[in-house]
């Protein structure tokens, strides 16, 4: 896959970890692709009100998504609150009505590196961790592959919306 872009391209060999590894960081780097050049007022536009989905709201999601699974979950950090919800619902995040992409961004871009260095310091692919909401076991595998599906499925939705705002299509 040659992606022509800025983002880094999944090698087509590699260990398990080096190949979950890069293909994450594929679909982080195509969610801020899908963002560059847009203002804050173009990040905030909604798809089809009254939903509140917008691009800069899907990076608030993701955030939170980073925070939940590789913070709390992986490395039991228990006391840490939700970046945009008092109340620790998920959905709050999409709403990024008063956001400014430097405020959603840094909060996103220094969940990703607590992630990174999370997945780093881990002895392996095997490490488990509890899940209490749902009262299961995942492996850090499981996490890794869980968050490209959740990025890949988002990135879908970033396209629509990235076509909404300027007509920009691709990649």
């Amino acid at each position: 896959m040659n992606t022509g872009d800025n983002r880094p391209e999944p090698p087509k060999r590699g260990t398990e970890r080096e190949m979950l590894r890069a293909y994450l960081d594929f679909h982080r780097a195509t969610l801020a692709m899908k963002c560059e050049g847009l203002d804050d007022e173009e990040l905030r536009q909604r798809s089809m009100p009254p939903s509140t989905l917008s691009l800069l709201g899907l990076v608030r999601h993701m955030a939170e998504v980073e925070r939940t699974w590789f913070r709390r979950v992986v490395n039991q950090e228990k006391d840490i609150p939700h970046l945009w919800s008092d109340k620790g619902d998920y959905q709050e995040a999409y709403d990024a009505g008063t956001s400014t992409r430097g405020e959603v961004f840094a909060a996103w871009e220094a969940e990703v590196e607590h992630s990174r260095r999370i997945e780093r310091e881990a002895e392996s692919l095997d490490v488990y961790a509890h899940f209490a909401r749902w009262g299961e076991d995942v492996s850090l595998r499981w996490v890794m592959l869980h968050l490209i599906h959740e990025y890949a499925r988002h990135n879908g939705h970033a396209d629509f919306l990235r076509e909404g705002v300027d007509g920009v299509v691709g990649a």
